[in-house]
């Protein structure tokens, strides 16, 4: 993927084209192509929001990457739930990574003046109905799977050294944009303690997707966008329309061509006031 030469589609902000749980397979050839090239037509950045793949398989990641070939706009990434399924997930990122995409899971990266920070996220549920570590070791494994990602997340954003910050994850910060599923489920979508790291470090919207049936914006207590853009919804919403939502942020000012060579900011480990957003919606 050759990206030395892209420039901002405006000089003065980034647009971003945000979209998750595409699930690509074995026999997806040919299918997320047109949608990748249309949304590099409009956007400096594609940002997918996990489960990239539909079982977690290598061959899979292989697809995605001819499917992103020649597109013209960087790629960033998280990992979702499908993409742990088969446990290749280490396999998966190094695939993708060596293709040009900028996967993150607790790093983050720097384009056209443009922070993202990235995590995959966990389950845990929100407010007070978010699960504490108590009881059995089971139950307190779980819950610190969950602080581990938040921790990773805010790891991300504190390494970032421009404004604005973007924050990309898979699970859903907020309860809001999962609303629409089965309430049983809520904690399984999201958890609310990936929106601390949130309040901590200003950023300028929040990508997430994994709830299918959810709502597709919603907002932390401090105001900040949050937009599910899981696939299955934004098809579900606008049949007609490219399932992609896009959202401009306000570039750093003076950001140039030498901006696009990344930086890239690792964080800890690697594991086997904010700034104005405008959407622009789906096209």
């Amino acid at each position: 993927m050759s990206i030395s030469q892209l420039m901002p589609i405006s000089p003065d902000r980034v647009r971003i084209a945000a979209m998750s749980d595409i699930h690509c397979s074995r026999t997806s050839q040919g299918a997320l192509q047109p949608i990748f090239a249309a949304a590099a037509e409009r956007a400096d950045v594609i940002a997918i929001c996990g489960d990239l793949t539909d079982y977690g398989l290598p061959e899979e990641a292989r697809v995605l990457v001819k499917e992103l070939a020649g597109i013209g706009a960087q790629v960033v990434a998280v990992l979702g739930n499908h993409d742990y399924e088969s446990g290749k997930h280490t396999e998966l990122h190094d695939i993708l990574n060596d293709a040009g995409v900028h996967v993150l899971d607790g790093e983050a990266v720097e384009i056209l003046g443009v922070g993202f920070a990235g995590t995959k996220g966990f389950a845990g549920g929100f407010g007070s109905g978010t699960l504490g570590a108590w009881g059995e070791q089971e139950i307190k494994s779980f819950v610190n799977e969950a602080i581990h990602e938040a921790l990773k997340l805010e790891t991300a954003l504190a390494r970032i050294r421009t404004e604005p910050r973007v924050a990309i994850m898979h699970y859903s910060p907020v309860r809001a944009t999962v609303v629409g599923e089965s309430p049983e489920i809520f904690p399984f979508l999201g958890c609310g303690r990936l929106e601390e790291p949130l309040a901590r470090y200003p950023v300028a919207a929040v990508l997430h997707g994994h709830a299918h049936n959810g709502t597709p914006e919603g907002a932390t207590s401090g105001g900040v966008p949050v937009y599910n853009v899981a696939m299955p919804l934004l098809l579900k919403l606008n049949p007609d329309a490219m399932p992609v939502r896009f959202i401009e942020v306000a570039a750093r000012h003076g950001a140039h061509s030498s901006d696009i060579s990344s930086r890239t900011y690792i964080g800890p480990e690697r594991r086997g006031g904010s700034t104005a957003t405008r959407s622009t919606g789906s096209a």
